[in-house]
């Protein structure tokens, strides 16, 4: 399998990498590095081009695609009920992107589009880094925190955590990433059982397509 990433930063993919990997038992070949978007609204809007772009010029069989959930809607498996698309739910938003998308493009050497992966990060990827070794961190203490208005920490306190400073240079943003996530290199479920509607959904979507 080739797998194309489409993320936030070098750092987020250099980990997605590794996540890609664990999720699969096994090394994918990586498509070229380069796509990535700076923030949400950019993603959003970029995706159908990059899908496009995947389709016709490369030969890869799957686009990963992971952002932060910032202070959005956390997607539920409600959303996935017919008729239930929830409008600010960033998952079912980049779901209908790719939905869109790939039903109007021709089969090209036998294929009928990229296969889709979906995660989004709640509230930030850095909660996915954290995973295992800070127990506060969690989906559910982030949606609870949402429902009593009293959040568990901010994303900025999470950055921190991670990187030890709140501005850190991207060698070291890269470095700290990937320590944290080789802890899930060998068995992801930790981060499938605290994140169940952000990262589980991810592998699910991988696995799927083995």
């Amino acid at each position: 399998m080739r797998v194309a990433l489409l993320s936030e930063s070098p750092a987020d993919e250099a980990a997605l990498r590794v996540l890609v990997e664990a999720i699969l038992g096994s090394a994918p070949q990586f498509a070229p590095a380069g796509l990535r978007a700076r923030g949400w609204p950019s993603v959003a809007q970029i995706l159908p081009a990059v899908i496009r772009h995947i389709h016709f010029s490369t030969d890869a069989d799957l686009l990963a695609v992971v952002v932060d959930s910032d202070d959005s809607v956390v997607h539920r498996p409600e959303h996935d009920l017919p008729g239930h698309h929830h409008p600010y739910c960033r998952m079912c938003q980049l779901r209908a992107i790719f939905r869109q998308t790939s039903k109007r493009l021709p089969p090209v050497r036998g294929r009928t589009g990229p296969l889709r992966g979906v995660g989004i990060a709640v509230p930030a990827i850095e909660a996915w880094y954290l995973c295992g070794r800070d127990p506060s961190v969690s989906e559910a203490a982030w949606i609870a925190g949402q429902e009593t208005g009293r959040l568990p920490y901010t994303r900025a306190e999470l950055k921190l955590r991670v990187y030890g400073t709140d501005r850190p240079s991207l060698p070291h943003e890269i470095q700290r990433a990937l320590a944290e996530v080789e802890r899930h290199r060998r068995d992801p479920r930790r981060l499938e059982n605290d994140f169940p509607n952000s990262f589980a959904p991810l592998a699910r979507d991988l696995r799927d397509t083995h």
